[in-house]
């Protein structure tokens, strides 16, 4: 089972890119492919041998970070983001990571891979550290306006992958709203609810900004623009909490005392809020394991980041999707158990 990356995506590319593809490689015993420039990254290859085999295809294009996404897919075919995903496409390769234009990615996969059975729009599942556990938020960002149905098949594709990925038995569901009850809400919320309501999710109801991180449910359906403000706020607050801690105990001797004793439980908090340790984000609903990495990703979060791709590829789980399918048809919906 092989990985294709794109060493040519991210803002630390190809250097912390490559460096994640080795680790994933020496320490996970992943097979990888680099996609990209290779009079770029043979010479990084070069200088720190793989104990397996890394195989490098060239692509003379890039898909820079501020281009237009479904334009810069278009024009540039031989792009690291639009060749990769051909290699899935083509069965060379079983899962793809990008750290780039993330519009890209989604536009180039919708273009080159199709959907899955059953799903009008994909979206972006990502992780998010909970006191509980870690917590699916969905969608991240690839969906700015959806209706209610498309709300349903997020739920429906997030409950998969946390069942078959995070290993989580019948995975409860909410719905983000500004209210518990259930006529809280806008009415995208409010006619979503009512389809996840009479759906064979595990639904729990709705679900408020506080209980993100809780942990009380494990997957949060929201539309894409509400998702990604959520999603940058907790990492936004996280990088803020940690440092304010950091700087207050090596503030004084009595504190940084404490923090000799406390540093162990310091550094667990810090690896859970670190999104490094995660990795990569499942765009679900298209027809190949495509993840898609935080655009400053360093080494460890790309390894990360293979190693979570590399395990949904076994999981098979765009199969189970196109598989387990739902079908709307007026106010009725069927949908196979889980």
């Amino acid at each position: 089972m092989r990985v294709a990356v794109d060493a040519m995506g991210g803002d630390k590319a190809p250097d912390e890119i490559v460096e994640g593809a080795l680790r994933a490689s020496n320490e996970l015993g992943i097979d990888i492919i680099l996609v990209g420039k290779e009079d770029v990254i043979a010479p990084l290859l070069s200088s720190k041998p793989s104990q397996r085999h890394i195989e490098i295809i060239h692509t003379p294009e890039i898909i820079a970070m501020d281009e237009h996404p479904a334009t810069a897919v278009r024009k540039k075919k031989d792009s690291s983001i639009v060749r990769g995903l051909e290699l899935l496409k083509e069965g060379k390769a079983d899962a793809f990571v990008s750290a780039g234009n993330s519009g890209a990615v989604m536009a180039a996969s919708l273009f080159v891979l199709g959907r899955c059975t059953g799903i009008d729009r994909p979206a972006i599942g990502t992780i998010i550290p909970g006191k509980e556990g870690p917590v699916l938020l969905i969608d991240a960002g690839a969906n700015v306006d959806p209706e209610p149905v498309h709300l349903l098949q997020f739920a429906f594709m997030g409950s998969i992958y946390a069942r078959e990925v995070m290993r989580i038995g019948n995975p409860k569901v909410g719905l983000l709203s500004n209210g518990e009850e259930e006529t809280k809400g806008n009415k995208l919320t409010l006619q979503a609810h009512k389809l996840l309501k009479g759906s064979n999710l595990n639904f729990q109801g709705n679900v408020e900004g506080r209980d993100v991180t809780k942990g009380t449910v494990h997957v949060i359906v929201t539309d894409g623009f509400t998702g990604n403000v959520v999603l940058k706020t907790v990492e936004g607050v996280a990088e803020d909490l940690v440092s304010i801690i950091r700087e207050e105990i090596t503030s004084g001797i009595l504190n940084k005392v404490g923090a000799l004793i406390l540093q162990g439980a310091f550094r667990k908090v810090a690896q859970k809020l670190d999104y490094a340790e995660y990795g990569g984000a499942p765009l679900l609903g298209v027809r190949g394991n495509v993840f898609i990495a935080h655009g400053r990703s360093n080494a460890k979060a790309i390894k990360n980041a293979i190693r979570l791709a590399h395990e949904a590829a076994s999981h098979r789980i765009p199969k189970l999707i196109s598989d387990n399918n739902i079908i709307v048809t007026g106010k009725e919906i069927f949908q196979q158990d889980l």
